[in-house]
């Protein structure tokens, strides 16, 4: 779709002006009074009686602090975040994930919630997901509010078939695996996107497999023995046939689509996806195993974080960061996790969602296969971390890389020279943004 002009100037300068957005952000905005603005993502309508009841219970112990929930899809969240900061109508409480609140609070967009939190506020989280929503620079700029893991879906079918009794643990055992499956059975071992702007997945594993991304000074530090390494990896990988030839076109939507028609022996997804197989193929789904994700040798895997902020622009951010604190508390999120099946990031809360998965007696096969995956999920936060540093650019760094190696793939340069190309680009915009 091709905007309007008008339009089309003022989204490209709330989203290239990063001065606009830094003056505007450090200026607080005329509404004091009125309802608390909280925005977030994805939850309506499915979420809505869980999210009105929260809010309700806030609203009776905050009788002079009224919340008005706004639920924004995906898609749009950045758009109308910038437009709102712009226009002095920022929410005093927002939905966002660490990469957008990092590029956001390298702005002056965020407030950090440092003086605004009660002492000891960061024992109640996790350690690792506190760290991954706090800035160098901008300090606490955000609240851990709920997270996923992706486990390995295994076609156990497809792994007979092949004579193997397991997937990989390791990425340096992917190799081998993808061959063996390939040629005993004809199909892939797994789907894993170079698509710039889709799953992350493969950036992450470049982190597993050793790979520092960035430097103190935001420089690419992935020009390294180990960069190489990890480019010449899925590089090989895929021009040995035993990757899909649509990893350099498609995204994880067609990962699902192959493993779900029984092409793929491993998918890298959530506990909670497994309802949506069991729904759309059965058969597969009556032949899928959990296990634990692909990590490095170190065994570290990954976690996808979802925060709360509050935007510098606030003129209610003492109050604001109280919602968060109560939206993120141990009984809220022990709650939610329940309903949405994802996972709390309150130290009680996950204690108390393990112990009632434990409990749990499930009464058919599609219920314990759900109970054995969660499970696993809470397990694997044990030795889960968020890989990729929240960095303002980190989109853009794996949009870099990604076009890089899918040249690489496609043989059009070597690993080696998509390595020094995507080190040569990204310097290039980092000098400019961090001269």
């Amino acid at each position: 779709m091709v905007l309007p002009l008008r339009r089309r100037t003022v989204l490209l300068a709330l989203l290239l002006s990063g001065s606009t957005l830094l003056a505007w952000g450090c200026r607080p905005a005329a509404r004091t009074e009125g309802p608390l603005q909280l925005w977030t993502l994805q939850l309506a309508p499915k979420f809505n009686g869980y999210m009105e009841g929260v809010i309700d219970q806030w609203e009776r112990q905050h009788p002079t602090a009224p919340v008005r929930w706004t639920d924004l899809p995906w898609g749009s969240v950045e758009r109308k975040l910038l437009a709102a900061v712009f226009a002095r109508t920022a929410p005093d409480v927002v939905n966002l994930n660490p990469p957008f609140a990092a590029n956001l609070a390298s702005k002056g967009g965020l407030a950090d919630l440092t003086p605004l939190l009660p002492e000891g506020a960061s024992s109640r989280y996790l350690p690792s997901v506190w760290q991954a929503a706090r800035d160098p620079e901008a300090g606490q700029i955000a609240v851990p509010w709920y997270l996923t893991v992706r486990l390995s879906l295994v076609n156990r079918a497809l792994l007979a078939e092949a004579g193997l009794k397991q997937p990989p643990q390791r990425w340096e055992e992917v190799p081998a695996f993808a061959r063996r499956i390939r040629r005993a059975t004809g199909r892939y071992g797994l789907f894993v996107t170079v698509v710039p702007d889709d799953s992350a997945e493969l950036l992450e594993s470049m982190v597993q497999m050793g790979v520092t991304l960035l430097d103190d000074r935001q420089r690419a530090a992935f020009d390294s023995a180990a960069g190489r390494r990890a480019f010449a990896f899925w590089t090989d990988l895929y021009r040995e046939g035993l990757l899909p030839r649509e990893v350099v076109s498609q995204g994880q939507r067609r990962a699902i689509e192959l493993y779900q028609s029984g092409e793929l022996a491993v998918l890298a997804s959530g506990a909670e996806f497994l309802r949506s197989i069991q729904t759309n193929a059965p058969g597969i789904a009556a032949r899928t195993e959990p296990f634990p994700p692909l990590t490095g040798v170190d065994g570290t895997a990954n976690v996808a974080l979802m925060t709360l902020a509050v935007p510098r622009q606030s003129a209610r951010q003492r109050e604001a960061a109280a919602l968060a604190l109560f939206l993120t508390n141990a009984t809220n999120q022990a709650r939610f996790a329940r309903e949405a099946r994802v996972l709390p990031s309150s130290r009680q809360a996950l204690n108390q969602v393990r112990a009632e998965l434990e409990a749990e007696r499930p009464t058919t096969p599609q219920q314990a296969q759900i109970r054995q995956a969660r499970l696993l999920s809470a397990q694997t936060l044990e030795s889960a971390k968020v890989l990729v540093p929240a960095s303002p650019g980190i989109k853009r760094l794996q949009s870099i890389i990604y076009t890089q190696l899918q040249r690489a793939m496609l043989g059009q340069i070597s690993s080696d020279e998509a390595v020094r190309e995507a080190a040569l680009q990204w310097n290039r915009y980092a000098e400019a943004r961090w001269p």
